[in-house]
């Protein structure tokens, strides 16, 4: 019975590595997606009558605005999803943070308790 127990172990381990691997893969593809969507958000500002657009983001403790013009109802839209896939990407990465920290305290449970 206890060749058992080592072996249910020894598979469990290898699950948990498994899934390490794939949230630390994830974790990476995401990062990527991030850094290939525009940062910042769109402003937008009342001249005159007219509505001028800007990307406004942080750069060091500047906030910086890129003047954008004026926009098409398209390209607002296509901002705004950027926008929404920003914060997607960043809530999934915190919820895989969690999830990889959680496993790897999981695989060496052992090495901290015979300390």
């Amino acid at each position: 019975m206890l060749g058992n127990s080592g072996s249910l172990r020894n598979s469990v381990k290898g699950v948990l590595a498994e899934e390490l691997q794939n949230s630390e893969r994830m974790l990476r593809e995401y990062r990527q997606a991030l850094a290939s969507l525009p940062k910042g958000a769109l402003v937008c500002k009342k001249i005159k009558g007219s509505r001028f657009y800007y990307l406004a983001y942080r750069q060091g403790s500047r906030v910086r605005f890129d003047y954008k013009g004026k926009m098409s109802p398209e390209g607002i839209a296509k901002v705004k999803e950027a926008q929404s896939l920003r914060s997607k990407y960043r809530r999934l990465m915190a919820d895989l943070k969690g999830q990889v920290s959680f496993i790897k305290r999981a695989l060496h449970e052992r090495k901290r308790r015979s300390s």
